[in-house]
């Protein structure tokens, strides 16, 4: 199949995840997006690169291609923002069937359409592997922005949602494919290729003034709070940690530490969120009735430097370092 073949049928494909405000989108050298007023635009890039973040083997086409939409929009949420469109480059390896491609570009699309992102455009060329390259805009009010250095001393470290749960999918999909029918391994497997995005969650939070920071836990929690906290000038204390049920099912199972799968696992995608002390009993109570479930309380942020557990144990970045 030729090149512009193979785009004349993924453009098919995106025909209805577009948006009233993308005037030029798949197609045209270029996309036209018109902006709303009174709005900031944030911009986020990932890419996936097979071997590394993913295999043909554990995953299938449509799965790769809603993670990789899913790691992105997981960034937009954790400004607070609202995704608005998403521009894909896509390298394939000479042995990568146009059938598998279409596929990939349907998990893309489906994800796109919940989260109401428009598909504007994008590159293929080839490559030694499967590479995804995304970059989405999100857009969101100036008093609702959330970054990641607001952090203040006596705050609650807060979650979305508890972790470990991709850890465990992905011990299931690479080393323990046995587990996959039982309701845990299940669990956690669809918990690793199709995570969802807090989306709702992400504007929702970033709505209150009370929320100070917010970060997502793609590279894990130790990783991540870290982050917060050099970007804050502060320290923090993890008191409790909450594990996924699949995660400690399937943990029990291979023998491994889910509190660790918790700690470092990474691409949970819930959001993690510093909250002024004296509103997050009430704002927690609101998310619960929001969304069904708890906003999760884990810790406090500090004086000073550095994680620790509350016994006092210092706890180093163990998460995902694409260099490491």
């Amino acid at each position: 199949m030729t090149e512009d073949a193979l785009i004349a049928q993924i453009r098919a494909r995106l025909d209805d995840v577009a948006a009233e405000r993308l005037l030029v989108g798949v197609g045209d050298d270029a996309a036209v997006w018109q902006p709303r007023r009174n709005q900031r635009s944030v911009i986020t890039t990932d890419a996936l690169v097979e071997g590394v973040h993913f295999t043909r083997a554990a995953m299938t086409a449509g799965e790769v291609g809603h993670r990789a939409l899913a790691a992105n929009l997981s960034d937009v949420a954790a400004m607070g923002a609202r995704p608005v469109l998403a521009t894909v480059a896509l390298g394939l390896p000479p042995d990568c069937e146009p059938d598998w491609v279409l596929a990939l570009y349907d998990g893309l699309a489906a994800l796109a359409r919940r989260g109401r992102c428009a598909i504007a455009g994008g590159d293929i060329t080839r490559a030694p592997v499967v590479v995804l390259a995304l970059t989405v805009v999100g857009e969101v009010r100036a008093s609702n922005l959330k970054r990641r250095d607001g952090a203040r001393p006596g705050d609650v470290v807060a979650l979305t949602g508890p972790l470990g749960a991709s850890r465990a999918g992905l011990c299931v999909a690479l080393e323990r494919t046995d587990l996959a029918d039982d309701p845990a391994g299940a669990a956690a497997l669809t918990a690793y290729r199709t995570p969802e995005p807090r989306l709702r969650e992400g504007r929702w939070l970033g709505a209150s003034r009370h929320v100070r920071a917010m970060i997502d836990t793609s590279d894990g929690l130790s990783t991540d709070l870290a982050r917060v906290c050099l970007a804050s000038g502060v320290g923090a204390i993890i008191e409790t940690l909450p594990v996924a049920a699949s995660a400690r099912a399937v943990a029990a199972r291979v023998d491994a530490d889910p509190e660790r799968w918790a700690l470092d696992g990474g691409e949970d995608f819930e959001l993690l969120v510093a909250i002024e002390r004296r509103a997050f009993r009430h704002l927690a109570a609101r998310f619960a009735a929001q969304f069904g479930r708890e906003l999760l309380a884990v810790g406090s942020i500090t004086e000073g430097a550095g994680l620790r557990l509350a016994n006092g144990e210092p706890i180093p970045p163990a998460g995902w370092d694409h260099l490491r």
